[in-house]
């Protein structure tokens, strides 16, 4: 028998983690080849970032048009002005002085073949083997019936989100861009009822005390999760270690891709184990795993589950998904495989499907790189498409 009162935990953070700079680094390079392609689906790029005290180092391999490649000294740039957005003019981390690094090299002869179309019979294939999970649920329906994401992550998003807001805008002083959340919710019967504990550590100034950050981030907070959910006094740790003045990568090496979790359903949903940060739409690891999870938010906006799981499976070169799979853990008012075949008939789930359907060759991907890639708001220059729920009338009719 299961049990459905429980506690559940998930984590977010922010802009300024030293992971979260290299995946915005990186998506800054992915964006740059986009806008240089077009459109026309020809940019492949695989690039990941590393950093630590005042050094960056880029890596990878790109393709584009003939004599539209972004060279080394735009990346270069392009790091420095991600570095200076997220706020870095630390002494042991700042946009203008710190030692770049590129060793950006051509994509492989060998990959190329496999993904791309030959013009005849040969569709584009996919990037690379894997398997990719989409999921969707009504957790987050008390604050916001659209986002239809797990509540601990929801939140712990928000609050991190809120914050870096307030201090570009200088709304708050004393806080530096790193930061990091964690939120703990109590389930009855299946469904969030209140925050047992909440855990915030940012970076700050020299001249404040661990008790003057605890009441700059209670408001943030107190703003995000819904009225009476507040965990109790001694539940709420902030900079539980007393002082974090050192941060950023002056205080810990960052990567490209080592943030999958926060990135997507904050340990609600199984993961496939590949990053978004730093690919091209022709990736799969990062175009399916959008496809999923715009299907799975499709199915639960179209009141046929309250929660959805999706998962999709794909070999490089090859075109077609090898498998597609439904899970709607019970709540589904018709039968899994059903709507597995009413996805299939109503989304191409080629790679090349996939990318003209959420119009996916766009430079939109900046913006993925903090506070998770689903629960966001579409924008009408193309950001976050696959969070749109414009599948319903024809899932519905399908079904």
């Amino acid at each position: 028998m299961s049990d459905n009162n429980y506690l559940f935990t998930s984590e977010s953070v922010s802009e300024g983690h030293p992971d979260k700079i290299c995946d915005r680094i990186s998506d800054a390079i992915v964006d740059a080849y986009l806008e240089r392609d077009g459109g026309e689906a020809v940019a492949r790029c695989g690039v990941e970032t590393l950093v630590t005290t005042n050094y960056v180092t880029i890596a990878g391999e790109t393709r584009s048009k003939r004599g539209s490649e972004v060279s080394h000294e735009e990346m270069e740039a392009l790091a420095r002005e991600a570095i200076k957005d997220i706020g870095y003019d630390q002494d042991n981390f700042h946009w203008e002085n710190a030692q770049v690094n590129v060793v950006v090299h051509g994509q492989s002869a060998d990959i190329a073949q496999g993904v791309d179309s030959d013009g005849n019979e040969k569709d584009e294939g996919a990037g690379d083997q894997g398997l990719m999970f989409g999921y969707a649920c009504r957790e987050t329906d008390i604050v916001s019936p659209n986002v239809l994401m797990p509540a601990p992550l929801h939140f712990s998003h928000e609050i991190l989100r809120r914050m870096a807001e307030a201090r570009h805008a200088s709304k708050i002083t004393g806080l530096g861009p790193d930061s990091k959340s964690q939120v703990t919710l109590e389930y009855r019967d299946g469904k969030p009822v209140r925050a047992t504990s909440v855990v915030v550590s940012t970076q700050h100034s020299e001249d404040l005390t661990q008790d003057d950050v605890r009441e700059i981030v209670r408001p943030f907070v107190l703003d995000v999760l819904p009225e009476g959910w507040m965990c109790p006094e001694e539940e709420f740790y902030v900079n539980p270690t007393g002082k974090f003045v050192i941060g950023g990568p002056d205080s810990d090496a960052g990567l490209t891709g080592r943030k999958i979790i926060v990135d997507t359903y904050g340990g609600a949903s199984p993961h496939g184990g590949g990053a978004f940060s730093g690919k091209d739409p022709s990736k799969v690891d990062r175009s399916a795993a959008y496809a999923t999870r715009y299907l799975a938010k499709n199915v639960v906006a179209a009141e046929l589950a309250e929660k959805c799981t999706i998962q999709v499976a794909y070999a490089i070169g090859i075109s077609k998904p090898l498998s597609v799979y439904v899970d709607t853990h019970g709540t589904g008012s018709v039968p899994n495989s059903k709507i597995a075949e009413a996805l299939q008939k109503c989304m191409d789930l080629s790679p090349r499907g996939i990318r003209e359907h959420l119009q996916l060759n766009k430079p939109i991907y900046s913006p993925t790189a903090a506070y998770g890639h689903f629960g966001r708001a579409p924008t009408t220059e193309g950001h976050f498409s696959w969070e749109k729920t414009d599948l319903v009338k024809a899932l519905q009719a399908e079904i």
